[in-house]
C-alpha cells in the first residue's frame, strides 16, 4: 500500500528530506579531517561540503516554493473530519485523513468502488 498525503505535505517531505541529506553529507564529509586522512581526506571533506550545500539550498528553494503555493491554495473543509485543508490543483487529499477532496465532479472518485466521493462545490472559505 502506498502512503499518499496531500501536494502541500509532499513538498515539505522532499524539502525536509533534501536538508537532513545534505546535513548528513556535510557531517560524513567531515571523517576526512576528523580522522586525518591527508590530502584525500581535505578532498573528501570539500566535495561532500559542496554537495551538502546545494542539497541545502535545493531544500531552501522546496521549502519556499511550497511557501507561495500555500498561501494561493484553496482552503476547504475536509467531509471527513470536518478539519480546514489546503488543496491545489483539481484533485488533492485532505492534509489531516488523506480523503480524496475535489472541486470539480468529472475528477470525483465512482461511488462503486469503495472510495467516498467527496464533493466540497459550497465549502470554499477564504484563508
Amino acid at each position: 500500500m502506498k502512503f499518499k498525503s496531500s501536494k502541500v505535505n509532499e513538498f515539505r517531505l522532499w524539502g525536509l528530506l533534501l536538508t537532513m541529506g545534505g546535513m548528513l553529507l556535510m557531517i560524513l564529509g567531515l571523517a576526512g579531517i576528523v580522522f586525518e586522512w591527508g590530502a584525500a581526506g581535505r578532498l573528501i571533506a570539500a566535495v561532500c561540503m559542496v554537495i551538502g550545500a546545494i542539497a541545502m539550498l535545493v531544500s531552501m528553494g522546496i521549502y519556499f516554493a511550497a511557501g507561495m503555493m500555500s498561501t494561493s491554495a484553496t482552503v476547504i473543509e475536509c467531509p471527513e473530519c470536518g478539519k480546514p485543508t489546503k488543496m491545489l490543483g483539481k484533485t488533492d487529499r485532505c492534509m489531516f485523513c488523506k480523503t480524496i477532496l475535489t472541486l470539480d465532479p468529472k475528477y470525483a472518485p465512482a461511488a462503486d468502488s469503495g472510495a467516498t466521493p467527496t464533493h466540497p462545490a459550497g465549502e470554499t472559505t477564504s484563508p
